[in-house]
């Protein structure tokens, strides 16, 4: 699963991609979530108000219930505002 961080994501987080494989069991946005903030304390602090976070999992907007596979691109970004 190939996991991408945006902007203020990435820089929490360190890093602007990077390829997991997460343990058996996780089956939507939210258990990975839970599953990445264990990866460093970059991560806890990158995903600790998911109010602020949008998620979109093979390019296509999602949320916290959207079910991921191995294979899924899984983008991490902050919310788009247009004008």
């Amino acid at each position: 699963m190939k996991v991408l961080y945006f902007a203020w994501l990435k820089a929490k987080t360190g890093i602007g991609e990077e390829d997991i494989v997460p343990p058996a069991g996780i089956a939507t946005v939210g258990q990975l979530v839970e599953f990445l903030k264990t990866r460093s304390p970059g991560h806890a602090a990158a995903f600790e108000a998911m109010s602020v976070v949008r998620v979109a999992v093979n390019q296509d907007y999602g949320n916290l219930d959207t079910p991921v596979k191995m294979g899924d691109e899984v983008a991490f970004f902050p919310p788009v505002t247009g004008g």
